[in-house]
């Protein structure tokens, strides 16, 4: 038999078996614990009991006096979390077993005897309270991630804005494509994830108190001849938490959790299309990019000389589980039957936390990566060369082709083009070392000089003459979203998380 360990928890998440993260390095990190873990689930729901003893002192609805001793008896510290982890088993929730270890608390507190227990839980159900502290726990978690965030983003708006005139290869299913500047790479990245974070900031976290079936009938009972009724109630809890005030109870309307598991999907898909793109710039064989140094970091159980992409490794892992959990709240959302759900509630407390986990691992680590990524120029022109004046053939067929055409007279502009893919698929016979010239050779011999000249055949052959729109793209992605660019004097800066260096962050 598997013994259960119950004690010993006020340390961390569940004692000295619990769970550390050990398998889950992209989140093993104390913002994550902190914000996520059981002890921040605790808090939580302690939190929102002790708020609604002082929602309820304050309409005289509990004795004077009731909200401090809730407050009191509302410490993490008193509570056993491993201990009531096991008990939740019997209620099928965290609340039920809490709320007997609260009672006990508060009437220990309660010397002068004046009741402070009917401030207790009175009226609302487990899912209030359970709904209304994960609601507490995601606003803060979210808060936590965005400065991450916007740090990240600070970062890549900083490269964008350096290497805009920095050229380098675009690539499309895998092959060399056109000429690319790194700028607007960098700034696709920041667009990605400037836009998830104005997602996550729109979101509502709402309250919840709809009694036990939805109704708030123990509320219009308690509430009577106060001159307040039990939506009033509701309304000050949120205001006393700092949470939405809401028109209904939403125990089976899952929105504001779809919602918000949507929106930190979107910021690990953001981020994992920036780690995708340096997993594959920094191999040594294309070498453009590479990450931060840092002691310790990226080394090899059995090769001495491999310095492993980690944070970008770390970064995907997260990418390619986020959108996993956001289907199992979608799942969840659709079986959410009668007016409380027996196991699709259950199911979703686990995809909430891990969706913010992930969310909150993966801003960590590309925080990380983006403020110290290494940018190398000249690799980029060296793979940039690798196609030669091939690169520009879309460039010389639009420039070149109506006049071929106009030099032949019944021909159209579709002659023209098949004359220089001719050009192409010639020089594509050759060994790569020798397509370069062998493209030059016959693009000239195929278009007379008194048609291009020498000096307007390089001009076309100039892969810095053919980036398009490149630089202004940069310059509209980085004014659409001026909160999440490059810090100014005056501009506003997000609170910042706990402060923890490069080793314990991640």
């Amino acid at each position: 038999m598997i013994p259960r360990e119950t004690s010993g928890a006020t340390g961390g998440d569940a004692g000295p078996q619990g769970d550390f993260g050990l398998l889950s390095p992209v989140s093993a990190s104390p913002l994550v614990a902190a914000l996520t873990g059981d002890r921040a689930v605790l808090a939580a729901i302690l939190r929102v009991e002790a708020a609604w003893a002082v929602v309820l002192e304050q309409a005289v609805l509990a004795p004077a006096g009731s909200a401090a001793m809730v407050a009191a008896a509302a410490e993490v510290g008193r509570y056993d979390l491993a201990d009531l982890a096991v008990r939740a088993q019997g209620g099928a929730n965290p609340v039920i077993p809490l709320l007997a270890d609260l009672r006990r608390q508060v009437n220990t507190l309660d010397t002068a005897g004046i009741g402070a227990g009917k401030a207790v839980h009175t009226s609302l159900t487990s899912q209030d309270v359970l709904d209304s502290a994960l609601m507490l726990l995601c606003r803060e978690a979210v808060r936590g991630l965005l400065t991450e965030l916007t740090a990240a983003t600070a970062a890549l708006a900083a490269l964008a804005e350096e290497h805009a005139d920095t050229l380098c290869v675009g690539r499309s299913l895998t092959q060399h494509s056109l000429p690319f500047s790194f700028g607007l790479k960098a700034a696709q990245w920041f667009h990605g994830l400037a836009a998830a974070a104005r997602r996550l900031e729109a979101l509502d976290f709402p309250v919840q108190t709809g009694g036990a079936a939805g109704t708030l009938a123990a509320g219009t009972v308690l509430a009577a001849g106060s001159g307040l009724g039990p939506l009033d109630l509701s309304d000050r809890l949120a205001a006393e938490l700092g949470l939405a005030a809401v028109p209904a109870p939403w125990h089976t309307n899952r929105l504001a959790v779809t919602s918000l598991g949507d929106a930190l999907a979107a910021v690990t898909d953001a981020a994992g299309k920036v780690a995708a793109d340096v997993l594959f710039l920094s191999r040594p064989e294309v070498a453009e990019l590479a990450e931060p140094r840092a002691a310790g970091r990226g080394g090899s159980s059995a090769m001495p000389q491999k310095q492993n992409p980690v944070l970008s490794v770390l970064v995907r892992s997260a990418a390619l589980q986020a959108p996993g959990q956001a289907a199992q709240l979608h799942l969840a959302a659709a079986n959410f039957n009668d007016e409380r759900p027996d196991g699709a509630w259950h199911s979703e407390w686990p995809a909430l936390r891990q969706l913010l986990r992930l969310g909150l691992g993966a801003a960590v680590q590309l925080r990380e990566l983006a403020e110290g990524l290494q940018v190398f120029p000249d690799a980029m022109r060296r793979n940039l060369e690798l196609s030669g004046p091939l690169l520009l053939s879309e460039a010389v067929t639009a420039a070149v082709a109506p006049l071929l055409s106009g030099s032949v007279p019944g021909k159209n502009s579709a002659d023209g083009k098949q004359r220089l893919q001719s050009v192409v698929d010639q020089t594509l016979q050759v060994p790569a070392a020798d397509q370069a010239s062998t493209y030059r050779r016959l693009l000239r011999a195929a278009v007379p000089t008194e048609l291009l000249s020498d000096a307007r055949l390089e001009e076309l052959l100039d892969p810095a003459n053919y980036l398009g729109q490149a630089a202004e793209i940069s310059r509209r992605i980085l004014a659409a979203y001026p909160e999440y660019g490059v810090p100014h004097a005056g501009s506003h800066t997000p609170s910042p998380t706990p402060e923890l260096n490069g080793a314990s962050r991640g």
